[in-house]
């Protein structure tokens, strides 16, 4: 995670083979990184889901 502008955090990773990435914005460098991993969940979550 990166931040390009200030209070726009660009982020990615990957599950499986399968890159996500997106961006979010907040001054808060620790809200960006919580709402980066609320998203790594629910992407778990659904990959999770679809293998069941």
């Amino acid at each position: 995670m990166r931040e390009a502008l200030p209070g726009e955090w660009h982020y990615r990773f990957e599950i499986d083979d399968r890159t996500i990435s997106g961006k979010t914005q907040t001054k808060l460098q620790l809200l960006a990184v919580r709402r980066v991993k609320d998203r790594i969940n629910r992407e778990l979550k659904r990959n999770a889901e679809s293998e069941s």
